[in-house]
Parts: structure tokens; sequence; C-alpha cells
């Protein structure tokens, strides 16, 4: 099942292991910081668009994203 906080911190997660900043994901995405941070807190979500654009940024899977996997590259 889908968690708003598992995602957040997954996206939190990788995000930093690739060394980006929140206004770096900001920009990629063409969208506010603050939604970023609202994102990775676990109060907001993104569009379809936006996730499959951080699946390919990142190079991970949406199942690890959605909680489905615990292997980022299933």
């Amino acid at each position: 099942m889908f968690s708003r906080e598992l995602f957040g911190q997954r996206l939190l997660e990788i995000r930093k292991q690739n060394h980006e900043t929140q206004p770096d994901l900001a920009q990629l995405l063409k969208v506010s910081k603050s939604r970023i941070s609202e994102m990775e807190n676990g109060k907001n979500t993104t569009t379809i668009e936006k996730f499959a654009l951080i699946c390919e940024h990142y190079k991970v899977s949406a199942n690890y994203l959605l909680g489905l996997s615990d292997d980022p590259k299933m």
C-alpha cells in the first residue's frame, strides 16, 4: 500500500545519495523548493509525469519509490 511518508523518506534518501539539494530537484521538476520539502515530509505527492522524471533522473524503480519493493532497481 502506498505511503506518502515512505515515498518522502525514499525521495530524500536518493536525493542526498546523489548529492543534490532540494533546490536542485525543484529546478529539475519545475516546482518550488517548498514543494520538494512537502513531498519529502510526506505532506504532498506529485504528478505522474514528475514521478516518472524522478525515477528516470535517479535511476530508481517506481516500485521502490512507491514502497512496493525494497530494492531501488526493482
